[in-house]
């Protein structure tokens, strides 16, 4: 809990608008697709409402992001108190974790709560997609960002190589479109892109039309629990000499 009010005051107590600025970001990138989209085309790819189809596909896509990142930065982050020996790798994780997982929670439902509000929509939500959306994101952040908190701590530079790999997840995670419309080959070598099924997940809870049967949580907690354990183990023998580096 130290850890977490720690990083409440340095992430979000210095800025001005503090927690505004986690709602504003993925609003004005929803207001932005929505301009130029609606802009070119009578209607998104499912359903009428083109900040609704925008907003199922940013939600999961920048709380996946978001987390990831946070977490990744976890080691670098608490350097000097991991020397302490009531603080372990563990505690700074988890800490990290689990604020940013929850903001992005609040996030998401601050986002879809005004949509419902102030937008004409007939669409019926599935509570357990949406729990299911968010678990696969925020496993895969836990995973991915467990990994990255070792790379990053003991080689620097990949933090500049992971930022230049994820560049392209932002159009390859279905935001714009819906996977089914992808022609074959390439939806079998998007298919094995986890947060096109995160996302797929996320817009079947809006859409009852919209099965997304190619949604597949075991292959993404796969990964995440792989990541993850690979990454705790590489922890449990390097921390040392990460805090001593």
């Amino acid at each position: 809990m130290a850890l977490i009010l720690r990083e409440m005051s340095t992430t979000y107590g210095r800025s001005p608008g503090g927690y505004l600025w986690a709602v504003l970001e993925p609003v004005a990138g929803i207001m932005i697709l929505t301009a130029i989209f609606s802009a070119g085309f009578r209607s998104p790819p499912i359903g009428t409402n083109f900040p609704m189809f925008y907003a199922t596909g940013m939600v999961p896509f920048v709380a996946y992001m978001n987390v990831s990142a946070k977490v990744s930065q976890s080691i670098n982050y608490s350097r000097q108190l991991l020397a302490y020996p009531s603080i372990t790798y563990v505690d700074a994780l988890l800490a990290r974790f689990a604020l940013n997982a929850l903001t992005a929670v609040l996030v998401g439902y601050f986002i879809f709560a005004g949509i419902f509000l102030f937008t004409e929509t007939n669409h019926t939500l599935r509570l357990d997609r949406v729990a299911l959306s968010y678990a696969m994101a925020g496993s895969l952040a836990l995973g991915i960002g467990t990994m990255n908190s070792v790379l990053m701590a003991m080689f620097p530079i990949w933090q500049q190589v992971w930022s230049i790999l994820n560049r392209p997840l932002f159009i390859l995670s279905g935001i714009f479109f819906l996977f089914d419309t992808i022609p074959q080959p390439y939806q079998d070598y998007l298919w094995y892109n986890p947060l096109i099924h995160v996302v797929g997940s996320m817009r079947s809870a809006f859409y009852g039309s919209y099965e997304a049967n190619y949604i597949s949580p075991l292959y993404v907690f796969s990964i995440s629990l792989t990541l993850l354990v690979l990454g705790l183990i590489f922890l449990r023998r390097f921390h040392r000499d990460i805090i001593n580096s």
